[in-house]
């Protein structure tokens, strides 16, 4: 089996969402669960945290995470997610990477296993979480995934992949090379509706929370 090291980078304060990574989320933090989530994944074999902040960084490494220190610019707005994805896998030591973000709270330690597992196989060298997007979609003035004369049902619109990143395996050697999460070839997990559920709104952090305490029977 590959050497599976988690990944989750969380940075200072958030555009769209004030500290969103340690606002109170549930019974927790976004960050805290995550953490915990991932250190409880058999095929894990290791956890860090990358942030530019010491509040952050102390409670990754109050629950038993490991982590790295993440250089001011690779914390801003200035760089890229391509000079992010670069930077941080150069700056890390291990062979596979499993790229882990914080705002996927969603996803189950299951989900997490059988992607480890399916990563492992000899045919797959990458691979990302998506969601089948199944909706009539128009791109530049006209419709992208159907025509307009002959409209299907929704159901059966073609799949259309849009990528959710909520778990990416690959190789430190590829996410260097490539500068990114993804690959030119990569395998997807398709996920449900929930397991899709990705923070970047007031509104999606509502509806997460909402989620994440119906499923957890939590009541406050």
């Amino acid at each position: 089996m590959k050497k599976i090291t988690a990944l989750v980078p969380v940075r200072k304060g958030s555009v769209r969402v004030r500290n969103k990574n340690i606002k109170a989320f549930a019974n927790t933090t976004l960050l805290e669960h995550k953490i915990e989530q991932l250190l409880g994944v058999e095929l894990v074999d290791n956890v860090i945290v990358s942030s530019d902040c010491p509040h952050m960084l102390a409670v990754a490494e109050s629950m038993g995470a490991e982590t790295h220190i993440r250089d001011e610019y690779f914390a801003s707005g200035d760089a890229t997610n391509s000079e992010f994805f670069r930077n941080l896998a150069a700056s890390i030591d291990g062979e596979h990477f499993m790229y882990s973000p914080v705002t996927c709270p969603m996803i189950s330690r299951g989900t997490y296993y059988d992607c480890i597992v399916e990563y492992n196989r000899a045919d797959v060298e990458n691979l990302v979480t998506a969601a089948n997007v199944k909706h009539h979609l128009w791109l530049n003035g006209k419709p992208l995934n159907y025509e307009i004369d002959k409209s299907p049902n929704s159901q059966d619109l073609p799949d259309i992949f849009m990528i959710t990143y909520g778990v990416c395996l690959i190789s430190k050697e590829d996410m260097i090379k490539y500068a990114n999460v993804v690959t030119e070839n990569p395998t997807f997990k398709v996920l449900d509706e929930v397991e899709s559920i990705d923070i970047d709104t007031e509104y999606d952090f509502m509806v997460a929370e909402m989620v994440y305490k119906k499923l957890n029977n939590l009541t406050h």
